[in-house]
């Protein structure tokens, strides 16, 4: 059984920082991008951060929104971890993080996914 489990998420003060996990597991996705991407109250889910690859060599892209705050790793182990370290939070980060994998490794668009994790909750105060 494919399971993404997000965990990490909370309730923080603007400045703070967090990091996010995601524990990919029931195949293996060494070879999948995967991608953080959150949704706020009323909005559609966004794009955030990818690592993904272009032929073997894997990268990563972010929101212009989150350049320079945010980073994303990832671990291919037994099983495929990834994290999001955010920084230098704003009120403006406050959403559900979903992490995200695509059979299509080059790829970092939501319509692309294979598969969802459920979601952490990152409430950012002021």
């Amino acid at each position: 059984q494919v399971q993404l489990v997000e965990s990490g998420g909370g309730l923080v003060q603007a400045g703070d920082s967090l990091r996010l996990s995601c524990a990919a597991s029931g195949r293996t996705f060494s070879s999948y991008a995967m991608g953080w991407f959150r949704q706020a109250p009323g909005k559609e889910r966004e794009f955030v951060a990818t690592v993904r690859w272009s032929g073997n060599v894997g990268y990563a892209d972010y929101a212009d929104s989150v350049k320079g705050r945010f980073t994303m790793s990832r671990e291919n182990t037994q099983n495929t971890i990834v994290y999001l370290q955010m920084n230098s939070l704003k009120p403006e980060d406050t959403a559900v993080y979903y992490c995200g994998a695509s059979a299509r490794g080059g790829s970092w668009l939501k319509v692309d996914m294979d598969y969802w994790g459920k979601g952490t909750l990152v409430t950012v105060s002021s």
